[in-house]
């Protein structure tokens, strides 16, 4: 709490004009304690003493009445009497002083500051401890204002200190505090806690005076100047300057002091029009959400607000109107946040958690609205309110995007016909738009009264039959409302303190959606010929009931689940709807009778898991935006996690195949059913919980849900048709429309986990696996998906603890072949894996498997993946090791495995040649058939990189003629340039020469034109003519008789010719150079004229074809002095 450090102001004016001295005289002392009259109260358990008439008045007059108007409305009010209402009037529970010192009564969340794990560091905890310990002192109560003060211990780390401590209360209720502690919070801090409940539990401890101005009326002028001398003198340093001034004000005739009739008592007690409410410091409940908010979401702040949000609840439950008052201030710091101006301004959306809290800002008032005991004149002071909110331009959109396509729904029954906007003139549905809504709605109608008020009330003579009956066939109450809105009473309700008439409400409305679910699968029954037939449905539920954004079976579980546990108070309060509220007047109720509208056998918990299955059946339309789809997952998740708490008994499962067997059979009604809109939100995460669930007691309807489930008809292109056995009828809503699905990746990972589940469960049963394949292979479009699912299936088929199981084996490999169909022609980052995987799954399953995707590889695999990756493995050792083979089966899988590399060679040379040739190294005929494809290929299809690759494999298994023969034609498709000394083919033309000098003089005459030809880097040339003087022509080959025994003279053929290209090449590359050449070059430049000199000095008349470059180099250029200087300083 942020507790100040001074008074707060008198809140009305107090005088006794009709006092005298003689009634003065007749009054008792002051100093009399509040525990004198303790037994005559009947606190004492000693003497169990009944309570005298005086107390019971006193304590009722306390508790309603304010203190002025118990002056106003008697002249004299006897000592006695004033003493027993000021007492009365002080609380007595310490209930209402923990909601306001802790964020929940039980003391298990953490402080407002983000404390946490220590319960003694709340403030009620904290306040108990210093309580007990002693440290509660000097405690006097003056009329309605109660002080004292409470020692903090020393601790390691601080001081002890004494906090004075002061609490003013007015009909039961604190109403203002103030410490000097100085702690900013929003609760109260320990220091009052401690002493309320000093006075609450020790009230026969307390002085108690009557209010000051009581005290003053006893003192004639002399007792009063002393009082006030002996006052000033006392605290003459904090209030002399401020008595002087009164007495200045006082003592002038026209001063404003003197016109007011009275003087103000801090002690006197509440006024007529003041608010009877705790006290709570609105200040610091704006500045926590304000600080809380401008964290964004880090550091707990978000947890921070939840709290504060379940705060409010509590208060609402305890009938606080501080409840509306501390959301109001939340909801004022909430519009105020300037990210969603940012946010308008950027067309970013908010963060999701952020969103959530908006969401529940929202449905909290929904509930104040809807409180059934709230008067007109507040419901109008927040409809003013809401609708100013709403009115501002960055009041979040309850989709969270764009405007909803929906009316106006919180007062449309069911049978409401469907509304269809132009986009334009949508209206935008706001967070408090549906509060706005709910203040058009009352609880006056008398059946709705009936249902609430009454555990008997049915009506067993009633048989009328219709949509909108009353009663069912058998008399029960049904409610025919817009279904949230119906539970939205239900949560306000149990919100307001109210939990019978919450829970009566309930069961009515499950009883009426058990009843409209009965009607519509007859419905469906007799007309299903002609609508299957047509494939035309209606549109049945505008709004799913699952990811709605007030919850409604959520709440309808929720309470349900509460009472089946025996969570709610045992007594409540009994709503009066003919008068005025009574917010006070608790009754003890006797048993609770609304068992006698449960079906036979029939608990709170079976009828709360049966309204969760209703909801998340109900076939629904998927929502728009992001926000709003992933909300329809979040709840659908929140519900099955809360479901998977229920210990499934044999009630239990008799409800799940009841509502399994609805659910198949109700047609367009249910999302599992035969009509299936194409944009319906999928049942796949649904599905999975009903078929775990029912598997072990009804496998076949397990299996049934499961497989209708599988449906995905948003990414079918066309509706199908025809197989009836099959149900699987699409039907468009809107048929031009092309839904945007968010979570479109979330779904289908969804319906991959169902599929997972069923191929594990079927594990063993040929029939099973052979139906969830081929409903995997019709209703997956995902190729990531369905490899995970072969992936799973083939872990599962060969666990270690047993024998692989081959049916499931056979069903991966079907899923992994259909995977490779589907990504043969699109890009796919795991593609490789896949193959790789495939591979191993066709191992598993055994050679004919392997076989089998290789004579039909080209339906599975591009050429490159068949030879390097399927071939290859093939005929690897390990997979004949693997397999088990035998010669025979050997040479027959290695057959199969050469005709697919020569078929892929013909295909795609470029790529697969190589693996060709490999893997027919131990096939003459096929290693020829290869090596001719590659020759064919050689003139049109490959480019040098490929031939020399192959060329250089060719060397390495001992043919070098072949080898010279690809160079030569890798040599044709090259061309390298002056200036590129750095290509990566140098290697290979370098090799190739060497490779043609190895063989003779011949082989080496017919590849220099071709290096000649292709290559014009001086450089490169240069090597190659020096390499090819170094030695013999001939000397390492393997046919030494062509070895002529003397170096090739570069005065002749070939040699000359090369000689005569490089000479060339360097006279071309230096003037090329000197184009564009720069000073930090300039060194460089000259080291290669040297490398040129030493090439040209090769030649006969080398020194003066070189000299002759030089002076022509220094004619053409010498505009560059600096560059001709170094070149005469180097060459003369």
């Amino acid at each position: 709490m942020a507790e100040r450090g001074q008074q707060p102001p008198a809140k009305r004016l107090c005088c006794r004009p009709g006092y005298s001295a003689t009634c003065r005289q007749g009054q008792r002392a002051a100093w009399a304690t509040c525990g004198g009259s303790a037994a005559a109260q009947g606190e004492s358990s000693k003497t169990q003493s009944p309570e005298s008439l005086l107390d019971i008045a006193a304590r009722k007059v306390a508790e309603k009445w304010p203190f002025q108007r118990v002056e106003e409305r008697f002249e004299r009010i006897p000592e006695p009497v004033q003493r027993r209402i000021v007492y009365w009037s002080f609380p007595r529970s310490e209930r209402e002083i923990c909601m306001y010192s802790s964020f929940n009564t039980s003391g298990e969340e953490t402080g407002s500051s983000g404390e946490s794990g220590d319960d003694t560091r709340l403030p009620f905890r904290r306040g108990i401890v210093l309580l007990e310990s002693g440290c509660v002192d000097n405690v006097l109560q003056v009329g309605f204002h109660l002080s004292g003060t409470v020692r903090e211990p020393a601790t390691s780390t601080e001081p002890e200190q004494v906090c004075n401590v002061s609490v003013s209360f007015d009909r039961c209720k604190i109403t203002a505090v103030t410490c000097s502690c100085g702690n900013k919070d929003i609760f109260y801090c320990s220091h009052v806690v401690a002493l309320s409940l000093y006075r609450v539990r020790k009230p026969e401890q307390v002085k108690l005076r009557l209010p000051i101005s009581e005290t003053l009326f006893q003192m004639n002028r002399d007792q009063l100047q002393k009082f006030v001398q002996y006052l000033i003198t006392v605290h003459h340093t904090e209030v002399l300057p401020t008595a002087q001034k009164l007495a200045d004000e006082i003592l002038s005739q026209n001063s404003e002091i003197n016109q007011v009739h009275g003087a103000p008592d801090p002690t006197a007690g509440a006024s007529v029009d003041d608010d009877n409410c705790w006290h709570l410091d609105e200040e610091q409940v704006q500045e926590q959400v304000k600080l809380f908010l401008s964290q964004g979401g880090y550091h707990g702040s978000g947890k921070q607000l939840n709290l504060l949000f379940s705060k409010v609840r509590e208060m609402l439950k305890m009938r606080d109107s501080n409840g509306a008052r501390m959301l109001t201030l939340i909801t004022e710091q909430f519009m105020g946040d300037p990210r969603l101006v940012l946010w308008r301004q950027q067309g970013t959306t908010m963060t999701d958690k952020y969103r959530q809290l908006w969401d529940e800002l929202g449905t909290l008032w929904m509930c104040i609205v809807l409180n059934p005991h709230c008067k007109p004149e507040q419901k109008g002071f927040w409809l003013r309110q809401l609708r100013r909110w709403n009115s501002v331009d960055v009041c979040p959109l309850e989709d969270g995007n764009h405007g909803s396509e929906l009316t106006n729904l919180t007062n449309v029954l069911p049978q409401g016909p469907p509304g269809h906007l132009d986009p334009l003139t949508r209206p935008h549905r706001t967070v408090f738009t549906r509060a706005i809504e709910a203040c058009d709605l009352h609880w006056q109608d008398p059946h709705l009264q009936h249902i609430i008020t009454e555990d008997h009330y049915a009506n067993y003579c009633y048989h009328d039959n219709l949509d909108s009956s009353l009663f069912d066939a058998r008399g029960w109450p049904l409610w025919h409302e817009h279904v949230p809105t119906a539970c939205a009473r239900v949560d306000a309700l149990r919100s307001h303190g109210y939990p019978k008439e919450a829970l009566r409400l309930a069961i009515t409305i499950v009883n009426t959606l058990r009843r409209q679910q009965q009607k519509q699968l007859e419905f469906f029954r007799t007309h299903k010929k002609e609508l299957l037939h047509k494939g035309i449905t209606s549109v049945t539920n505008l709004e799913g009931w699952v990811g709605h954004p007030l919850d409604p079976i959520g709440t309808l579980f929720s309470t349900l689940m509460e009472t089946g546990h025996g969570r709610e108070d045992g007594a409540s309060v009994l709503l009066d709807f003919s008068g005025s509220p009574s917010p006070g007047r608790t009754t003890e109720l006797p048993v609770f009778l609304a068992h006698c509208f449960l079906e036979e056998g029939e608990s709170f918990v079976s009828l709360a898991v049966e309204t969760a299955l209703i909801g998340l059946g109900q076939q629904r339309v998927m929502p728009d935006g992001l926000y709003a789809q992933e909300k329809v997952c979040r709840n659908e998740e929140q519900l099955l996690a809360k479901l998977q708490e229920v210990d499934l008994d044999d009630s239990l499962v008799k409800v799940f195949q009841k509502q399994a067997v609805f659910l198949l059979e109700a047609g367009p009604y249910s999302g599992l059913g035969e009509l299936l809109y194409r944009e319906s939100v999928p049942m796949h995460t649904f599905a999975k919980y009903l078929f775990t669930s029912l598997l072990p007691h009804d496998a076949e309807l397990a299996y049934k849900i499961a497989l209708r489930a599988m449906r995905l008809p948003v990414l079918e292109s066309t509706a199908s048709s025809g197989d009836l056995s099959r149900p699987h009828h699409i039907v468009s809503v809107v048929p031009n429309r092309y839904p945007r699905w968010f979570t479109l990746s979330h779904i289908e990972t969804q319906q991959c986990e169902l599929a997972s589940t069923m191929l594990t469960a079927a594990k063993g049963d040929a029939r099973k696996l052979q139906t969830v394949l081929e409903s995997i292979q019709k209703n997956i479009h995902s190729s990531s998906h369905i490899f995970k699912l072969a992936q799973d299936a083939f872990k599962i088929a060969t666990l270690m603890d047993s024998l692989p199981d081959i049916t499931l084996l056979k069903v991966s490999l079907e899923l992994g072949l259909q995977v490779m169909r589907m990504t043969l022609s699109t890009l796919n980052w795991r593609r490789r894996e896949m193959v790789r995987w495939l591979v191993t799954c066709a191992t598993e399953v055994g050679v004919f498997a392997l076989d089998s995707i290789m004579q039909s590889w080209f339906t599975l695999f591009t050429p490159t993946e068949a030879t390097s990756v399927v071939a290859s493995t093939v005929m690897s050792n390990s997979t004949i090791v693997r397999l088990h083979l035998d010669c025979h089966q050997q040479e027959k899988l290695a057959n199969s495995a050469r005709t697919l590399a020569l078929q892929c060679a013909m295909k795609d040379p470029q790529n697969c040649a190589l693996s060709a040739l490999t893997l027919c190294e131990k096939d003459h005929i096929a290693f020829e058939t290869a090596y001719q494809i590659v020759l064919d290929a050689a003139a049109t299809g490959m480019n040098y990189t490929q031939l020399f690759t192959i060329a250089r494999y060719m060397e390495h298994r001992g043919y070098p003629m072949r080898a010279y023969k690809l160079a030569t034609l890798a040599m044709t498709h090259l061309n390298l340039s002056y200036n590129q000394d750095t290509h990566p083919a140098i290697n290979d033309v370098l090799w190739a020469c060497a490779l043609s000098h190895s063989l003779g003089k011949n082989e080496l005459a017919a590849v220099i034109p071709l290096v000649v030809k292709s290559v014009k880097c001086a450089t490169v040339l240069s090597d190659i003519l020096r390499r090819c003087t170094l030695t013999t022509p001939g000397l390492v080959a393997l046919h030494s008789r062509r070895n002529s025994g003397k170096l090739m003279s570069l005065d002749k053929a070939p040699l000359r010719q090369l000689l005569d290209a490089t000479i060339g090449a360097y006279i071309n590359t230096t003037h090329s150079r000197l184009t564009h050449i720069s000073p930090r070059h300039y060194s460089e430049f000259i080291e290669f004229l040297g490398k040129a000199r030493e090439t040209f000095l090769m030649a006969q008349d080398g020194h003066i074809q070189f000299t002759q470059f030089i002076d022509n180099l220094k004619q053409i250029y010498k505009g560059k002095k600096k560059l001709m200087m170094l070149v005469r300083e180097r060459f003369g």
